[in-house]
């Protein structure tokens, strides 16, 4: 039975995406269909198509009461708009229906777990947000919410667990036919933790252990996670809130952190060996992965940042868009990416050049646009020493321009949107530390109308960001102080 709140945000959003045109979204990013978007969720594979959920706030550009967003597709890259799937309609989630996943039951239907969201007031007065986790059930378009929600509330948490601090529910089958899954929770020291839960049929759950506890090493509490087996290893995805930095790796704020190491599923304990950041560039938060049917581990990210939201302004008709899906894989304790095959496809109008010798600023015929899959290597060009920076720039014209650039004797790779057009004071840089020997670098950097999706040394290292500069700026150029030799390979990406 669709409530009344569901059956109004299908209405207004279907009447009102019409009012943004096709050339002003993402060519082959997954945009909100109207108002507000952050979080994937849902990633999921089901009834021959990939469906992808996603918090939802139609009624304005900027966040309110969390509906889930709904986009089907084939190929990763090309999302047809469903009707919303949930919204905040029940006593325990009318303050929103928070992040979750979605698996498929062994009776044919999927199953939707998410984090329901109810404000509570406190005997100081202040409101909280009391989170439970709830279930619907349905069938690629509809669901229904289970008459036993909440599955798992504050009695099924650890001593110490914060019933205010328990959301994100990530969900997987087991090889027995049972279901796991992970939950993120504040601890009793105040920092993050990942909760195991497990359950026979996807509706009743109980409490397993604490899978893993920050102390308060990566930030606080830890929101979003994911685990899944890769290559050998177990891998734990988690974005922790209130980040301190440490180096180039980890930055303040929101931020992405990826540990590796071991998982004993006879007694559900998991050793950390490797931590790392998953995205190193400004905007990308929230990742969740999903297993395509050829047995792939692709990963998706809502392409924004808490701390520059702001880039939007409120009068603009959408705001969100999710990350290019990468193809991941673990090389020597270290997560690999690499944008999703499925995008050479879309690749034409091949230009390429050899020995490109840089010094100053230069163009090269046939390499410009917005929608664009650039290939770079780039090496000294003069025996005599490094040279001091290499810079390329995009989105570019007389005005505008967002840069990439690089200083090989630091080693350190900064992408920088301050010229891009933006007008606020938030986070326009940031820099990497990356690997590179003797000023040699290898890129790929795959631009779409409103960001830039950087990939180091064969996605060892990606750096995301979104610019929205006016879309006539077409221009991209090099720089380079000293002289730097360069090979490159450009197409364009077709929408088509």
């Amino acid at each position: 039975m669709t409530s009344q709140t569901l059956r109004e945000a299908r209405k207004y959003e279907e009447a009102s995406e019409k009012m943004i045109s096709r050339e002003l979204r993402p060519g082959f990013h997954l945009s909100v269909r109207i108002g507000w978007m952050n979080d994937p969720n849902g990633f999921s594979f089901y009834n021959g198509k990939y469906h992808l959920f996603y918090q939802y706030h139609p009624y304005s550009s900027s966040t309110g009461p969390m509906h889930w967003g709904h986009g089907v597709s084939t190929d990763l890259l090309h999302w047809e708009y469903l009707p919303a799937a949930l919204a905040p309609d029940e006593f325990y989630d009318r303050d929103g229906c928070f992040s979750g996943s979605a698996v498929a039951l062994q009776d044919g239907r999927q199953l939707l777990m998410y984090t329901g969201v109810l404000r509570e007031r406190q005997r100081d007065g202040g409101l909280c947000e009391i989170q439970t986790q709830c279930v619907a059930v349905g069938d690629g378009v509809d669901y229904e919410k289970y008459e036993g929600n909440p599955v798992l509330d504050e009695k099924d948490l650890p001593e110490g667990g914060s019933r205010f601090d328990f959301r994100d529910p990530k969900m997987w089958r087991r090889e027995d036919g049972t279901y796991g899954c992970v939950v993120g929770n504040r601890g009793a020291d105040g920092s993050g933790q990942i909760l195991l839960y497990t359950s026979p049929d996807g509706f009743c759950w109980s409490f397993k252990k604490v899978l893993i506890a920050n102390h308060n090493r990566f930030g606080s509490m830890w929101e979003c996670p994911d685990f899944f087996q890769l290559d050998g290893k177990w891998v734990l995805l988690t974005s922790p809130q209130d980040m301190l930095p440490q180096g180039f790796e980890y930055h303040n704020g929101n931020g992405t952190l990826c540990l590796i190491g071991d998982y004993d599923q006879e007694t559900d304990t998991f050793t950390e060996e490797y931590d790392q950041s998953i995205d190193y560039g400004i905007d990308f938060y929230a990742p969740q992965t999903v297993e395509t049917p050829d047995g792939r581990r692709v990963m998706i990210g809502w392409m924004q940042n808490w701390d520059a939201c702001g880039i939007r302004t409120p009068q603009e008709l959408w705001s969100g868009q999710m990350s290019l899906p990468r193809e991941l894989s673990v090389v020597n304790g270290r997560l690999y990416q690499r944008p999703v095959r499925e995008l050479e496809a879309l690749r034409k109008n091949k230009t390429e050049y050899r020995d490109v010798m840089v010094s100053g600023e230069i163009r090269l015929e046939g390499i410009r646009g917005r929608k664009a899959d650039m290939e770079l290597d780039i090496r000294p060009g003069s025996k005599d020493g490094l040279y001091r920076k290499f810079a390329v720039r995009f989105a570019q014209n007389e005005q505008y321009r967002t840069s990439l650039s690089f200083r090989p004797h630091e080693s350190v790779l900064k992408i920088d949107r301050k010229f891009s057009g933006s007008r606020r004071a938030i986070v326009h840089q940031r820099r990497s530390l990356v690997r590179s020997e003797g000023g040699e670098l290898k890129l790929r950097i795959i631009l779409d109308s409103f960001s830039a999706e950087i990939f180091v040394n064969d996605g060892e290292q990606v750096l995301s960001v979104t610019m929205y500069t006016d879309l006539a700026a077409e221009g991209i150029s090099f720089f380079a102080d000293g002289q730097v030799s360069m090979n490159i390979t450009k197409y364009d990406l077709s929408e088509e």
